[in-house]
């Protein structure tokens, strides 16, 4: 018989040896309270790998003398599904109580997750569902009401080093120097399974004379790549991330976010895209500078490439972070859109449309149309909307940037359009 995983070996007997996740195992953790009072709930642990899902589920099962029954949405379906059902209607003295683990439940489509409805309902099993996912993107509402979602946590440095810890306990002690062993913690990345995976890597090296140095383990243990799916959670939580920090004039954050994003592989020429997307939201009008150098800082890596090519959007993204911001603009389309799209129906003004027939003439296009070039200020005043259209207010420029310079040219037009106004009357 082959060896178990390290992780496996020493996964937690009891909730107590979790660590990690005291919101939810603590003294007024939901768990612990279920417990208390003797009333599994169903659940849905939703966090990123080797944070303790399957440990917790099992130790849950445990704590209410349930049978644990696991299936994995990779591998299996409603078939199977029906055939824990039928095995536990059956024999219903064999499989008094069963809680139902599902790893990776996301991943059941809408018709699968249905399944489960009425033998959550009626109390046939507990379901304790597994995810990396967010639970509001991949579970129908229908399942979700009648779930409770607990958000896991990476294990922080604290909870990696009590892992190692329960190694050395049961085992030896580990033969580094305190950097490499912060190192190895380091490494691990919040995930305690790849921490021991690490460990196990060391254990099959030849013994040494001296301690592990951070050198030596570099030479030794491969770094766990970066936590990334560009078709998931992560991806698009970086990115807000991202956003958020150019918006909040962060540029310590925004180079962090930019740079986790490139180590997980993100595609530069996305991130120049969402760049210059900030550009044109975020800056606007406040500095008109922000677009074109957004759109430079793309090119230079088309003809650059990475590396080189990725200093460019650092460069554009902390210019981004400290240059003023402005949703003016970007509000201001989305209103005009909202009242376009409501009145189609409209036609422009007859005085501001061209005449080039006789039967338009007489129509009235054009008529009393004013040049405004011919003007003293090269300013007529004239509407411009539809008729008996109410004039609206979109563009409101804030008092920031270069757009406190075009607040003052709106103001100065809007006072010579009174003063015109008022003559006319």
């Amino acid at each position: 018989m082959t060896k178990p995983p390290l992780a496996e070996e020493l996964r937690p007997k009891s909730l107590q040896e979790i660590v990690g996740q005291d919101h939810i195992l603590g003294e007024n953790g939901l768990i612990t309270r279920a417990i208390q009072v003797g009333t599994p709930l169903s659940i849905v642990l939703w966090g990123p790998p080797g944070c303790g899902k399957t440990s917790i589920a099992r130790l849950y099962a445990q704590a209410f003398a349930l049978r644990f029954v696991s299936m994995s949405a990779i591998f299996s379906g409603v078939a199977d599904l029906k055939k824990i059902i039928k095995e536990a209607q059956d024999q219903p003295l064999l499989h008094k109580g069963i809680m139902l683990f599902v790893d990776e439940i996301h991943r059941f489509n809408k018709a699968q997750q249905d399944a489960f409805l009425p033998f959550v309902e009626n109390g046939t099993f507990i379901l304790v569902g597994a995810t990396a996912e967010n639970p509001s993107f991949y579970l129908n509402a229908a399942l979700l009401s009648r779930l409770r979602v607990l958000p896991l946590y990476p294990l922080d440095a604290f909870a990696l080093e009590q892992l190692l810890q329960r190694y050395e306990k049961h085992f030896k002690a580990l033969p580094l120097t305190s950097e490499a062993r912060q190192l190895l913690i380091l490494w691990a990345q919040g995930d305690g399974r790849y921490l021991y995976n690490l460990i196990e890597n060391l254990r099959h090296l030849p013994p040494q004379s001296k301690r592990w140095d951070e050198k030596a383990l570099e030479q030794v243990l491969q770094k766990k790549p970066a936590l990334f799916d560009k078709m998931g959670d992560q991806h698009y939580n970086l990115i807000s991330a991202l956003h958020k920090s150019v918006r909040g004039s962060d540029p310590d954050a925004t180079l962090y976010w930019l740079t986790r994003l490139l180590e997980g592989g993100e595609d530069p020429l996305f991130l120049a895209r969402r760049l210059i997307r900030m550009a044109v939201e975020d800056i606007g009008l406040a500095d008109p500078h922000a677009l074109p150098l957004a759109i430079a800082a793309r090119d230079a890596y088309q003809m650059l490439g990475s590396p080189e090519g990725e200093l460019a959007l650092a460069e554009i993204a902390i210019y981004l972070a400290l240059a003023p911001k402005s949703a003016a603009l970007y509000q201001g389309f989305n209103e005009a859109r909202e009242q376009a799209a409501q009145t189609t129906h409209l036609s422009p003004p007859a005085t501001i449309l061209n005449a080039p027939t006789p039967l338009m003439k007489k129509l009235g296009y054009g008529k009393d149309y004013l040049y405004d070039h011919d003007l003293p200020d090269a300013f007529s005043g004239q509407n411009y909307f539809p008729s008996n259209y109410q004039r609206p207010s979109f563009y409101r420029p804030v008092e920031r940037g270069f757009e406190r310079e075009l607040k003052k040219r709106l103001e100065y037009f809007q006072q010579l359009r009174m003063k015109k106004n008022k003559k006319s009357d």
